[in-house]
């Protein structure tokens, strides 16, 4: 230390100094400055400096090649050496006691007899709740222990058991005292519209818009309704999709050849006349084989009349009637009248709650309402017989330009050349005897379920139908009316006859809205009986299921041990996903810490905070709600 007490400076040595080391090392060691000169050269080359060359060094020291090449090698590996690499130094593995070994057999003993509470895989280990119940009770026990020697012992790597042992208290705190973010302002919509729909009494689309135009939040209906329904505060109603065997059923209908089968069904275009809106009916039938539109007809509603002139025009277009038409359940289109006018042509009903019966005519539609304009007419005469002529002039031009339309799924044929194509004698005798089966069969199936109904049902129907004008030639709808119960019948009825009275029924109505009535009827009783019997149900299993654990929850208290008492209120708590369930043990678990002592609560409150913070069988959130409600229940704040 220099005399004013400063640190002493360090200063490089000078020249001569340097001068005298070399020639030290040079007249004592010249090989090995031979081999640290080489080794040297690489060093400068590496970092851009000039060095000189192998010959001059081995000229300038006099040493052979090959014996400054051997000390070369050895200095390579020995610098390395000299400097201690960063960090501390690896601590020595612990050594072995018989407390380790006797908690190896421990852990040995266990594993043993419960298979698979260990797997080890190839990047991290999976452990059991079991096992981590153990390995938190067998610390417990050797607490005196170091953790690194008992973590050596287990065979537990020392960062998971350490995770195990983590105090959930003081996690929890950490987790707690820690500064929330300032919320962005996105949550602080998000909160608004949660908060605005709590006092909402109106409906979902009028929410909607209160948020977008009220409370100046740029949510979408969508954003909207995923916001609370994650916040469970609204669950949206799904439609019923489609039902499971429809791709079983997907190309099932049987077709034959051009002319065998037509498929008719109506469409209602609205027109506007002089301000005043009118429906036209658009009746059409379409071969099922070729996709082609036979026979259109364009009246003032959907009746028997309709059904007659398309298929008339259908056999003027193609020159014969076909051998089957499939209509539709409605009961116009089954009246005596079209069975007059079809002839020998079989009349074949689609199937019930099936539209892919009639997916030909549907497509048919579909088509049009594409290319169909709005039908608006400013005229003051006969506003009725112009907007029929109208639609019949669009849909004769709309019609024959697809029947010439070449078609892709048809190898570039149109519906005109594949309806062109003449069937043998074969098959016109096979389609016939298939079809008259199929009507046959459902005829059948028909009068099964009229025979299965009550006869003074039927009667009282069929008072009822001719005394409101309802028309069911076949009793197709009185058949699944009274399939219904009585009450729901009756009550039908009532709604229909009031409706009639008070003219709030639909324009257009028949027979089958009436059979919607009963069915609707007939579910809200169903929801009522569902409801009363379900509420009655669930009382009494929770008295069930009480009284068991009751019993249950004396048999646990009854043993002395503590420590094995709260082991098996833990367990029985967190093994279910019953939140009843859940919360009667973790409330038996508060009665027996409280009957403890202050001094002994704490330790035992924390041992069974340890146990439920080692079942990773549940999520982390129900792990601290549990520790979270027993601490509530354990250490109450007046």
């Amino acid at each position: 230390m220099p005399a004013d007490g400063g640190m002493q400076s360090v200063h490089p040595p000078s020249a001569a100094g340097m001068t005298g080391i070399a020639d030290k090392l040079l007249s004592q060691c010249p090989v090995v400055v031979t081999g640290l000169l080489i080794l040297a050269r690489a060093i400068f080359a590496s970092l851009g400096l000039p060095a000189p060359t192998v010959v001059e060094i081995l000229a300038a020291t006099h040493v052979s090649r090959s014996t400054a090449y051997e000390t070369h090698d050895v200095l390579a590996r020995l610098l390395p050496t000299l400097i201690r690499a960063r960090g501390r130094p690896a601590k020595p593995p612990p050594a072995a006691t018989d407390q380790g070994a006797a908690l190896t057999r421990a852990v040995l003993s266990y594993v043993t007899h419960h298979a698979g509470c260990v797997q080890r895989g190839l990047v991290r280990q999976h452990y059991s709740d079991g096992f981590r119940r153990f390995i938190v009770e067998l610390r417990a026990e050797h607490a005196a222990l170091d953790v690194e020697p008992f973590a050596s012992a287990v065979d537990v790597p020392l960062g998971t058991l350490k995770d195990w042992l983590r105090d959930p208290i003081a996690a929890a705190e950490t987790a707690e005292s820690a500064p929330s973010p300032p919320p962005d302002a996105e949550s602080v919509q998000m909160q608004t519209v949660l908060d605005a729909w709590t006092r909402w009494d109106g409906t979902f689309v009028g929410f909607c818009d209160h948020v977008r135009a009220g409370l100046l939040v740029p949510f979408g209906r969508e954003a909207v309704a995923r916001i609370l329904h994650v916040h469970g505060l609204r669950r949206p109603a799904h439609r019923k999709g489609r039902t499971p065997d429809e791709s079983a059923l997907r190309g099932s209908f049987r077709t034959f050849f051009p002319g065998a089968q037509w498929v008719g069904d109506g469409m209602q275009v609205p027109v506007l006349v002089d301000g005043q809106r009118f429906n036209v009916n658009f009746e059409l039938d379409v071969d099922a084989y070729t996709g082609a539109f036979t026979g259109a007809c364009v009246r003032r509603e959907e009746d028997a009349a309709a059904v007659i002139e398309a298929f008339q025009d259908g056999v003027i277009t193609t020159g014969q009637p076909p051998l089957a038409l499939l209509l539709d359940n409605r009961p116009s289109n089954h009246t005596p009248e079209v069975d007059l006018a079809l002839g020998d042509t079989i009349r074949m009903r689609a199937t019930p709650a099936r539209p892919q019966n009639k997916a030909h005519v549907e497509g048919a539609f579909g088509l049009f309402s594409q290319v169909l304009p709005d039908l608006v007419l400013d005229t003051r005469t006969g506003p009725l017989a112009l907007a029929a002529a109208f639609v019949s002039v669009v849909v004769q031009v709309w019609a024959r330009t697809t029947n010439h339309r070449p078609r892709a799924d048809r190898g570039g044929r149109s519906r005109v050349d594949l309806y062109s194509d003449q069937p043998s004698d074969e098959q016109i005798a096979q389609a016939r005897c298939e079809l008259r089966e199929t009507v046959e069969r459902l005829e059948r199936a028909r009068r099964t379920r009229e025979a299965r109904c009550r006869p003074e049902v039927l009667d009282l129907l069929d008072l009822h139908f001719a005394r409101l004008g309802l028309l069911d030639p076949q009793r197709s709808v009185r058949v699944a009316i009274a399939g219904h119960s009585l009450h729901a019948i009756l009550a039908g009825v009532a709604i229909f006859d009031a409706k009639l009275t008070a003219k709030t029924l639909p324009d257009g109505v028949d027979a089958r809205y009436l059979l919607g009535i009963v069915k609707n009827v007939d579910a809200q009783t169903e929801g009522e009986a569902f409801a009363r019997n379900l509420y009655d149900l669930r009382i009494e299993m929770r008295d069930r299921m009480l009284a068991a654990m009751v019993a249950d929850r004396d048999a646990v208290v009854a043993n002395s041990d503590v420590n094995h008492v709260i082991a098996e209120c833990v367990d029985r708590a967190l093994e279910t996903d019953s939140p009843l369930r859940r919360t009667f043990w973790l409330d038996s678990l508060a009665d027996v810490l409280r009957s403890r002592e202050d001094a002994a609560r704490r330790a035992l409150f924390l041992a069974a905070a340890h146990r439920i913070e080692a079942t990773f069988a549940i999520t982390p959130r129900e792990r601290h709600d549990a520790v979270r409600v027993l601490a509530d229940c354990v250490a109450v704040i007046p």
